[in-house]
């Protein structure tokens, strides 16, 4: 079974729909969840048996992490508010993934996250938005691109509308990005056998 440790920081809205389509046909199952600060997320992650674990947000955090998940196959950031960095990153390369509410390379790194990244593709005045589901590096929000949905934005005034139609494709997303991984890897262990 292809494992897949989450990492959220806060209601677990995403967590939740994660879950939701694991029980569709058992392509992937989330058997840890971690935290970097105590939220409702976790609550929902017990109360569906999933083990939990809240880690402190100091210098060792990515250490920490790597020390939980590195028997996994994949790593996704769902809501995840601290930056990884070090080891984790090389270690679990092409391993973690996240979701991005613009269409990178634009409207991303440092600082760009939340309300600020649709408040400057509303400045920006293109005709268009959505998200990024990618692989985590060592730059912020530059990681190899997986998939991307885009959602026409001309009617909308205002960094909240943009937000709006951005979330609406989301979870999807992400989870289309998580059954991608998850079939390639199913394929890679079919074909592997029979060599």
């Amino acid at each position: 079974m292809f494992q897949v440790a989450v990492l959220i920081s806060g209601k677990g809205s995403t967590l939740e729909a994660i879950l939701k389509d694991q029980k569709r046909d058992s392509l992937y199952e989330v058997s840890l969840v971690l935290a970097d600060r105590p939220c409702e997320g976790l609550r929902y992650a017990e109360m569906e048996g999933i083990r939990t674990r809240v880690l402190p947000r100091d210098q060792d955090l990515s250490r920490k992490i790597l020390e939980e998940v590195s028997a996994f196959d994949l790593v996704v950031l769902a809501g995840f508010l601290s930056i990884l960095e070090g080891p984790v990153l090389t270690e679990m390369s092409s391993r973690i993934i996240n979701l991005h509410p613009s269409l990178l390379p634009k409207f991303g790194g440092k600082g760009m996250y939340g309300m600020r990244v649709h408040e400057k593709v509303l400045e920006s005045k293109l005709p268009i938005s959505g998200c990024t589901v990618h692989y985590v590096s060592e730059v912020v929000d530059g990681g190899s691109i997986l998939l991307q949905r885009i959602v026409g934005i001309k009617e909308c005034h205002t960094s909240d509308d943009v937000m709006k139609k951005v979330s609406a494709v989301e979870k999807g997303a992400l989870i289309d990005a998580i059954r991608l991984l998850a079939k390639e890897e199913r394929i890679y262990e079919s074909v592997t056998e029979c060599l």
